[in-house]
């Protein structure tokens, strides 16, 4: 976006528009908007960053001890889809994940609709896969 006196110049697939800046402002928050997501469940949230990025964080948590991110949302779906059908939170310590972010990666695989990943038990904590494939957020 680039200022022209009292209004804003974007250029949209090589064609330059004109708009108010209370228009440009509501453009950018719309982008803003659609870049970064965040989903809310009952133990962790699900947050799609503007640089591509997807981070798992325990909900309600302030520390970044709480929170584990990933350069994109098809990591997170590779780490599951190389998990075995059944697993528990030291199953998830093979990719590096430390102490409470297991269980809080478990619990959002479990948690988040794009994965069929269902609890199998809280002691020890344990998911199971309910079906083969991973869907799009």
């Amino acid at each position: 976006m680039r200022r022209r006196g009292d209004r804003v110049a974007v250029v949209v697939d090589g064609e330059e528009l004109l708009l108010s800046r209370e228009d440009a402002d509501q453009l950018r928050d719309s982008l803003d908007d659609a870049l970064t997501a965040r989903e809310a469940f009952v133990n962790t949230v699900g947050i799609h960053r503007a640089d591509g990025g997807y981070v798992v964080e325990r909900r309600g948590a302030d520390s970044s001890g709480n929170r584990k991110v990933f350069d994109c949302f098809d990591e997170l779906a590779r780490l599951c889809e190389r998990l075995p059908v059944e697993f528990t939170a030291e199953d998830l310590s093979a990719s590096g994940l430390t102490a409470g972010r297991r269980h809080m990666v478990l619990w959002h695989l479990v948690e988040h609709p794009a994965f069929d990943v269902d609890l199998a038990s809280r002691q020890p904590l344990t998911a199971e896969k309910t079906a083969t494939g991973v869907v799009e957020p």
